[in-house]
């Protein structure tokens, strides 16, 4: 009988070479974090599928990408095939019950999945420099770019917002100079290219609106069990910087939005980071240590974060020290990198007395893994040599059909699949130029007619003189648009957290 308050992975070797003692993860710690490791080919997916079901079986809702396609197969239920079933003997899986989970599939270009999508007002300074490789200079310039847009009350939602307050810093450099510090059209320039850039790799797809609500990836079904949220991720990884960069602001997103829930009886969502190597190479240091501070806080908000690699040396040793459920599958020792690698993972481990966990983690066949999960107190199990359980869904991807069947039937159909465009700092901005253009070509116009007043007389207008007709010029409503647009920018600044997203 399986226990019902943990995730059961598989069976630990006995020194015969039988499979007895089951290999649980306690729910009660499954927010502390974890780490899936192995070489390609030694059932990392496999491990991860175990890990997302029985978290969604035991109520968990589920959030993780799809590198290869091979984790759709989740949604499906699974087949009795020989090599299953001979697993579920050995691991004394009894009953071995065929079982679909409950599924959404996301994709940021809307082809196999929902479309999932970002403001550039939530996704801050700080992740968009990264995603755009800015240099300092230029991640100074979109963060007077920020300031701004927060003291005008300018909205950032798309691309083209962000264009349109960049054309305007540019334009209006030397003022803004005096009061933020040097803005040099040079790196405004260099940031619109970056955006075209952006652009052309599906930027637009990405930011906009409706933007991705967290609610939406934290439901459970009728039943009881937690949706798992699958995001397309075969086209994303052409550009590995968008997908490491969406996968931390949707991190920093939970993070900013969920209450302290301190240590619940189970997580209130599991975030899976496949090929987490992206997400700390190159990264800068400032990025480094907030991303330590997001994994080291948000376990108290009820999300775990479970990190999946080939190499345990791609995570910093500030995260690697704080995922204390671990999966390691076999690791190869050929180079003297590979070797430190193997030796690093051994490491970490609690020893066993029984093997030499250097050697085993060499030796492990496809299906086997070391495993050491959080016990009573929060301390570390001893390592065992597990053999991991089949999975009760498909191994292997769902068809195009089958996938077309599940998107249409999903709870969050409909409400993401058309892009919005409501008034934001482009449509402003275009405005505003429009009536200054007015305002130039109303004065232009009096003047030459010699009719009355110049600026003088529209700034007096603007001020509350009125137009001796009593009606309203176009230039004096430019004017007061402008005045309208100061007034109201005092006080605008928004608080931003510690991603640099915008804090609700």
């Amino acid at each position: 009988m399986l226990a019902e308050d943990a995730v059961f992975l598989g069976a630990s070797r006995k020194a015969d070479d039988s499979y007895q003692q089951p290999e649980y993860l306690q729910l009660q710690y499954g927010n502390r974090h974890g780490l899936v490791t192995g070489a390609t080919g030694t059932g990392k997916t496999v491990s991860l599928q175990i890990l997302a079901q029985g978290f969604s079986d035991a109520g968990v809702p589920v959030f993780c990408a799809d590198i290869k396609g091979d984790l759709s197969g989740i949604a499906a239920k699974g087949e009795p095939k020989d090599f299953l079933l001979k697993r579920a003997e050995q691991v004394n899986l009894d009953p071995y019950a065929f079982e679909a989970a409950p599924t959404i599939f996301w994709d940021i270009f809307g082809e196999q999945g929902h479309p999932i999508r970002a403001t550039i007002t939530e996704m801050g300074p700080l992740l968009l420099s990264r995603l755009m490789d800015l240099t300092n200079a230029q991640e100074g310039v979109l963060n007077i770019a920020f300031r701004i847009a927060d003291e005008e009350g300018l909205l950032l939602l798309d691309m083209k917002d962000l264009q349109a307050l960049l054309t305007n810093i540019a334009e209006r450099s030397a003022e803004l100079s005096i009061k933020y510090g040097n803005v040099n059209k040079t790196s405004v320039g260099a940031i619109q290219r970056s955006l075209l850039v952006l652009e052309q790799q599906g930027g637009t797809k990405f930011f906009g609106e409706p933007a991705l609500r967290i609610a939406d990836i934290m439901r459970t079904t009728t039943d009881g069990r937690g949706i798992v949220n699958i995001l397309a991720a075969d086209k994303l990884m052409m550009n590995p910087r968008l997908y490491s960069t969406f996968l931390l602001w949707l991190m920093s997103e939970l993070f900013e939005e969920l209450p302290e829930v301190g240590d619940p009886d189970k997580p209130r969502l599991v975030f899976f980071f496949d090929e987490a190597h992206l997400l700390f190479n190159e990264a800068p240091k400032a990025l480094l240590d907030r991303v330590e501070q997001v994994v080291r806080l948000i376990r108290s908000k009820g999300v775990g974060v479970y990190f999946v690699t080939q190499n345990p040396l791609d995570v910093p040793e500030t995260v690697l020290a704080q995922l204390g459920n671990r999966v390691q599958h076999a690791l190869r020792a050929y180079t003297p990198r590979e070797t430190n690698a193997v030796k690093t993972a051994a490491d970490t481990f609690r020893p066993n007395p029984d093997f030499n966990t250097f050697k085993a983690i060499t030796n492990l066949g496809t299906g086997e893994a070391l495993v050491s999960t959080l016990q009573d107190k929060g301390v570390p199990s001893i390592v065992q040599r597990t053999l991991m359980r089949p999975p009760a869904s498909r191994i292997g991807p769902l068809t195009p059909d089958e996938r077309a069947k599940i998107i249409a039937a999903s709870p969050v159909a409909g409400l993401y699949d058309q892009m919005v465009d409501p008034e934001s700092a482009y449509e402003i901005l275009q405005r505003k130029t429009q009536e200054i253009a007015a305002a130039q070509d109303k004065i232009k116009a009096d003047s030459q007619s010699g009719g009355g007043g110049g600026w003088g007389g529209v700034l007096e207008s603007a001020l509350g003189g009125g137009s001796r007709s009593g009606r309203q010029t176009v230039a004096e409503a430019a004017m007061k648009s402008v005045v309208r647009s100061v007034a109201s920018s005092l006080g605008r600044a928004l608080v931003r957290g510690v991603l640099g997203s915008l804090k609700r």
